[in-house]
């Protein structure tokens, strides 16, 4: 009996130097604002892996008095991200009785908890005073700790609840959703410097020195136009699926065109104009997207489908500009229509006499062609019943005598150039 009570006791003492000493899982009360109900943790890209190599109990130290400030207090002045404010092993030592002064000579404490191995996991007597080396990497983004601590915004809002987690881990690091309720409030005086342009908070490429980052607001001030840097060694930064729905998911080369139209400058934060041009100047155009040959057969489509164009493309800026630049339309230059770019020259495209490359050569040849642009209606402005200049005849020598058949079975061809009433029909009724 008092051998099961003795074992009861070291276990209960082994679980509960165990619940200080090793970490937890966070518990998803205590994740940061912003974190989904099932995150999956920060972006790699922006919080690279970190490699974690003590014990440490937030909620036991809170609990027993400590603050925030207590173990970090660099980070009330700090003003970049690359400050570091992991606390020192010299923080420890008021209350493990440990001494870091000299870390080549470390003078453990004399308690069970001033222990080099109660801290430093893997750690051996025979290690003298090597430990595992703790990395947690700079953050790939801007941010000044100071700043916001000035304006009364707690640990809390940004790295959760500690009060409910042992050791924090890069679950504790902050979300962009968490961020954007400050940074997407309106614009007003409540919403201060707490601008949501990306590259108030993302690393920017500075164009003079190439892909060199902009580390802080006095380069970003210089280079009001650069975009932020996406490709990381830790991971490559694409939006999550809630900004936008512009998440770069394998249906995005589908639906990138709404996200595009519905605000082109939140692509050109990470894209210059010739990234989209690459695909849409026909250059690597994707043939799932338009075929081959459609320059030629687009304006069919254009006038079924309209409001499927005008989803990536503006009528006034995309096609308009570049029906006037190819002199099919009249409301461009007359000297961009004359140097034939589209059609040949007037002297061989309509003027007598008719030899090849003619028009009516080539209506005859491929009237697709034509009717890909032109409707009936553009013909019969200069081929109506009285011809051009009262005398051309659009019919065959011997056209009357088979026309009463044709018109019988269709007569609105006739139509297209004589009224209803013209006596020139009367032999054909």
């Amino acid at each position: 009996m008092i051998g099961r009570y003795v074992l009861l006791v070291v276990a209960i003492v082994l679980a509960a130097t165990f619940a200080v000493a090793a970490p937890s899982p966070s518990g998803r009360g205590s994740l940061p604002p912003g974190a989904y109900d099932d995150d999956r943790g920060p972006s790699q890209a922006i919080f690279p892996p970190q490699s974690l190599t003590i014990r440490f109990n937030h909620k036991l130290h809170l609990a027993e008095g400590a603050t925030c400030k207590t173990c970090h207090p660099g980070a009330l002045t700090s003003a970049s991200v690359a400050d570091h404010l992991i606390p020192k092993g010299a923080v420890c030592d008021t209350c493990h009785q440990s001494d870091h002064s000299n870390l080549a000579k470390v003078v453990p404490g004399q308690g069970a908890s001033g222990q080099c191995a109660f801290c430093h996991l893997g750690y051996k007597e025979s290690d003298g005073n090597a430990v595992a080396r703790l990395v947690v990497p700079r953050a790939n983004m801007v941010f000044n700790h100071q700043k916001h601590a000035a304006r009364n915004i707690g640990c809390g809002q940004c790295h959760g609840a500690l009060d409910q987690v042992e050791l924090a881990t890069r679950d504790q690091l902050p979300r962009m959703r968490g961020c954007f309720k400050c940074h997407q409030m309106p614009d007003a005086a409540a919403r201060g410097d707490a601008k949501s342009d990306c590259t108030t908070c993302h690393i920017a490429s500075n164009p003079r020195d190439g892909d060199a980052p902009a580390r802080n607001a006095s380069v970003r001030a210089e280079n009001p136009g650069g975009r932020i840097k996406t490709v990381f060694a830790s991971g490559r930064l694409e939006p999550p699926r809630w900004l936008h729905n512009a998440a770069h998911t394998p249906d995005f080369i589908e639906r990138h065109k709404y996200v595009a139209g519905n605000d082109s400058q939140f692509c050109a934060n990470c894209h210059k104009e010739d990234f989209c041009v690459g695909c849409h100047d026909g250059r690597v155009r994707p043939k799932s997207i338009h075929p081959s040959d459609y320059l030629s057969m687009h304006p069919i489509e254009a006038r079924q489908q309209t409001q499927r164009c005008t989803s990536c493309h503006n009528e006034q800026s995309f096609c308009l500009g570049c029906h006037q630049r190819v002199g099919i339309t009249m409301s461009g230059p007359p000297s961009t229509r004359e140097l034939g770019r589209f059609h040949p020259p007037k002297g061989i495209w309509s003027d007598a006499p008719r030899r090849p490359g003619h028009h009516s050569f080539e209506a005859e040849r491929n009237l697709n062609a034509c009717v890909s642009c032109h409707v009936e209606r553009d013909c019969v402005v200069c081929h109506g019943g009285s011809g051009i200049g009262g005398g051309f005849n659009p019919h065959k020598s011997g056209f009357s005598g088979g026309c009463a058949t044709q018109m019988r079975r269709n007569p609105r061809p006739c139509f297209v150039c004589h009224m209803p009433d013209d006596g020139v029909l009367a032999p054909c009724r």
